[in-house]
């Protein structure tokens, strides 16, 4: 359970002050890179955007002058002087209005145009980088939640960063200018902008730095609730949560977090307001101070009339502009803050040097492996130990072994999704780690026990088993006759254009048996693969069925390699070589009928279950 974190509060010593001011500034390290970015998306509207927020900063000011020589205008037309001055005065404060109705409007126009265009870019830049992270790093933790919080937030940081920056360089040349007003009256009323203005900045930036710290320690629950929503709200998921009737579980589950994570923000939002509400009082009674010195100074006859209003006006759009200057440098140092997730993601190392070979060194040698030892991550015990196998091109190795004993993880290290901690694999002679990973995969055609049940058409299903044939309709026809699925995709309402799946309208769902036919088509795409994988290939198929697969199989197999994750021994038998697996070592090898004859683990399970038959 988390605990609420120590409430913010104002530095009270020149010691707290420095150490906040220190934190304050290292957090700006990020804009520079975010507006490199902006750059490289869209040009042309961040220059936009910088012409009108410097038109739109400086016109304020300017026109606040005016404001002043045409009151002063109307009091000497009044005491005789020339009354088309004032109109001219009028007219000149007209145009500038006008151009600051423009220039508001284009900034508005170029800042919607660059969301669209950088929040595109940002998302982008997270997925390309998601492409490039090795398998450990998506089946660690700290990644996937640096992954939620990337694409929950930082993702639209970086145009709110630039729009401050873009809001503090308007909101200084605005303050410039009616600095240079108010110094013509007196240099304190410069001094009274800083005191009403600084102290509510001071605290929005603790607050700020907060609020950060909340979002960035809590996205394992964050994840959480969204896994709660996916149970909730999923078709592939709905079955069981109403068969086991848990779903108001869940729904409770789902409130406790959202309660906690509201707790966290109502103490922080309470605080936050609470010196909101107490520095705002302060910065009024400055600003009425200051209005009543005009008043006083203008009675007295030391100031016109104009001078009065173009100090009135300035003092007030002067605080203003501080305390949006101040509001968007405190925004700006919560945004470098959430925006350092996005960055901290798009930094991660990168994963060794890949190997460059995209070639063997025998052809004949085919697959080895020589004393592979493997340890998950963050595992206190091996996953596999000392592993020596052999195969040669034509054959099938069956792996047989309890759940968790080995199997799946000998395939992922295979396909090169992880590195044995110690010995070494081979194909064609060669080590895994000199070949190039995208050479190597293209060997490989696998089908994975948890294989994927994709939304697109039932052609694209089997396509993305090799995606330089992707839209190839001609593979695919050949890669489902392979797998005897033809017939059932064939046979569908639009054929190979039938949408799969429920999401999406016109869907058509297939059985259990034809999604795995669909899925061993899929490994099939790959024509010049060497190996083929197949976990558990034919589990949600009747006997006959897993009988047809192999036989087709075997008579499309050519020279290449089999390796057979099974628990049906009937399927087992069929193969050249059989490894039986135990807490990662293999305590077994051998043909089907050496096994038996060994009368050891594998013709106990053999008869175990034909006894099943009998």
């Amino acid at each position: 359970m988390a605990t609420e974190p120590a409430p913010a509060r104002l530095p009270r010593s020149p010691a707290e002050a420095k150490a906040l001011a220190k934190d304050f500034f290292q957090a700006f390290t990020h804009a520079p890179r975010a507006m490199r970015l902006a750059w490289h998306t869209a040009p042309r509207l961040l220059a936009g955007m910088l012409v009108w927020t410097l038109l739109a900063g400086a016109l304020p000011s300017t026109i606040a002058w005016v404001g002043r020589g045409l009151v002063d205008a109307v009091v000497a037309a009044q005491r005789g002087g020339d009354p088309q001055s004032a109109v001219r005065w009028v007219a000149l404060e007209f145009a500038l209005v006008l151009l600051l109705l423009v220039a508001q409007r284009w900034q508005l126009l170029c800042q919607s145009l660059l969301r669209a265009q950088l929040g595109h870019a940002v998302h982008v830049r997270i997925f390309e980088k998601a492409l490039t992270l090795s398998l450990p790093k998506f089946e660690d933790s700290n990644t996937y939640d640096l992954l939620t919080r990337a694409r929950r937030e930082a993702a639209t940081r970086p145009l709110g960063l630039i729009i401050k920056l873009l809001n503090v360089l308007q909101n200084t040349v605005s303050l410039l200018g009616f600095s240079a007003l108010l110094m013509a009256l007196s240099p304190w009323a410069v001094l009274a902008l800083v005191v009403a203005g600084l102290p509510a900045f001071l605290a929005e930036a603790r607050f700020s730095g907060e609020a950060f710290r909340l979002f960035r320690y809590r996205a394992p629950e964050t994840r959480m609730q969204l896994y709660m929503e996916t149970l909730m709200a999923r078709e592939d998921s709905a079955k069981e949560v109403k068969v086991y009737q848990f779903g108001p579980r869940l729904l409770d589950r789902y409130q406790k977090i959202y309660q906690q994570v509201y707790e966290e923000d109502r103490a922080l939002t309470w605080r936050r307001h609470r010196w909101g509400l107490i520095l705002a009082i302060l910065a009024t009674l400055v600003l009425y101070t200051a209005f009543a010195w005009l008043a006083l100074q203008t009675a007295a006859g030391a100031l016109t009339l104009g001078a009065m209003t173009a100090g009135l006006l300035a003092f007030k759009q002067g605080q203003t502009a501080f305390g949006a200057l101040l509001q968007a440098i405190g925004g700006l140092y919560e945004d470098n803050l959430y925006i350092s997730t996005l960055f901290e993601l798009l930094d991660l190392p990168p994963d060794p040097e890949p190997g460059t070979a995209t070639s063997g060194l025998d052809p004949q040698a085919g697959l080895r492996f020589e004393r592979v030892s493997f340890t998950y991550p963050g595992a206190a015990e091996p996953a596999l130990t000392n592993i020596d196998l052999d195969l040669r091109p034509g054959q099938t190795l069956a792996l047989v072994g309890a759940n968790g004993s080995g199997k799946t993880t000998l395939i992922k290290l295979l396909a090169r999704l992880y590195q044995p901690t110690s010995g070494r694999i081979l194909l064609d002679g060669r080590d895994l780690q000199e070949w190039q990973p995208a050479a190597l995969r293209l060997r490989i055609g696998v089908i994975f026990q948890d294989f994927l049940r994709y939304q697109f058409i039932a052609g694209e299903n089997v396509g993305v088993g090799d995606d330089r044939h992707f839209d190839d309709e001609a593979r695919w026809k050949e890669a489902a006759g392979e797998a005897a699925a033809h017939e059932t995709l064939a046979g569908l309402p639009q054929g190979y254009q039938t949408q799969l799946g429920k999401w999406f309208d016109g869907g058509r769902e297939l059985s259990g048996g034809q999604w795995q036919r669909v899925a061993l088509a899929r490994a099939l795409m790959r024509k010049d693969a060497q190996i083929l994988v197949l976990d558990e290939p034919t589990s949600a198929m009747d006997a006959a069925a897993e009988v047809e697969i192999f036989d087709r199989l075997q008579d499309h197999a050519g020279g290449r390699m089999s390796i057979l994750i099974s628990h049906r021994f009937s399927t087992v038998r069929r193969a050249d070589f059989i490894a039986v697996l135990d807490g990662g070592r293999v305590t077994e090898a051998g043909s089907h009928a050496e096994l038996l004859a060994a009368h050891g683990t594998y013709a106990r399970l053999f008869e175990q279950q034909a006894e099943g038959y009998r």
